[in-house]
């Protein structure tokens, strides 16, 4: 996934918070949106 840029929706937990630590450890630069901080 490198040169890649995910754009994950709720990131703060879960499996939105699993796939972008998975995507950010193949490389690809990662943006989360989340309701809770």
């Amino acid at each position: 996934m490198r040169d890649r840029h995910v754009f994950i929706t709720g990131g703060s937990s879960g499996i939105g918070l699993a796939l972008a630590r998975l995507a950010a450890a193949a490389g690809a630069r990662v943006s989360l949106l989340a309701r809770d901080p």
